[in-house]
């Protein structure tokens, strides 16, 4: 069994060694001990532990889920030349990478949370020679999308990594108004929870706007509430977060 290895121990780089620990061997580096246990203690699963003064990556394969801010500290304490570094850095470039940690190759990926149920959606690109080894390793927790540049990326992290975000405020505010209206929250929960799992196997097969006719009758229930919908501008402020979510990744 491969070795892949995270440095750094917070919820992105968790959500994928869930989704890999079956397959690779997961082996963590981190500034503190403790926290690479809990790390472990979390993964269920036993893990190789490394503080990050004492590494050297030399032909390793890197999973890199530091803060962007921070990779020139990670590139003065760390020795070696990586195999290929993975990086799931939003808004930090392949030549910003390379720069500081000098590794044989680079590939950005923008994964989401739901790596953590092997249902995440994603985006790659970077070094081509490692397009295949990448979409291997990434399609372990999920669906992946080769882009053909870092601007694409970019506008892919502000779609399918920030979205789980997103749709989790729809799916709150959507559970709000049931329990406004009289539902116990439970009950709205429940349902709220069935709408999303079915609606995510529909839209694989039905484009949105025919999905949305599917289910719009003339004068009915579905065109009233897509009324307000509209009325409140959800439709612009979708479009406007992807846009102010894209200029950030490309501020960072």
């Amino acid at each position: 069994m491969k070795t892949i290895t995270f440095i750094g121990n917070g919820n992105m780089a968790l959500s994928i060694a869930k989704g890999l620990k079956s397959i690779y061997k997961i082996e963590v580096v981190g500034r503190s001990l403790e926290k690479i246990e809990l790390f472990e203690k979390a993964l269920d699963t036993k893990i190789q532990k490394v503080l990050i003064d004492d590494f050297d990556m030399s032909d390793k394969t890197i999973m890199l889920c530091v803060k962007p801010a921070n990779v020139e500290e990670i590139a003065t304490r760390i020795k070696g030349k990586a195999k290929v570094i993975y990086s799931v850095l939003a808004g930090t470039s392949v030549q910003k990478l390379k720069e500081n940690l000098n590794p044989h190759a680079v590939v950005r990926t923008m994964p989401n949370l739901a790596a953590s149920v092997n249902k995440s959606m994603t985006t790659l690109t970077g070094d081509i020679e490692y397009k295949e080894e990448a979409e291997k390793l990434l399609g372990a927790i999920g669906a992946t999308r080769w882009l053909s540049s870092e601007k694409e990326i970019n506008i892919a992290t502000a779609l399918a990594g920030s979205g789980p975000a997103y749709l989790a405020l729809i799916a709150e505010a959507l559970t709000d108004g049931a329990v406004k209206q009289g539902l116990k929250r439970d009950d709205a929960m429940a349902i709220m929870r069935g709408l999303f799992d079915g609606f995510g196997s529909l839209i694989q097969e039905i484009h949105p706007a025919l999905l949305k006719d599917g289910v719009m009758s003339p004068g009915g229930t579905t065109a009233a509430g897509y009324a307000a919908l509209e009325n409140g501008n959800v439709r612009n402020s979708c479009i406007n977060a992807i846009e102010d979510a894209y200029k950030k990744a490309t501020e960072l």
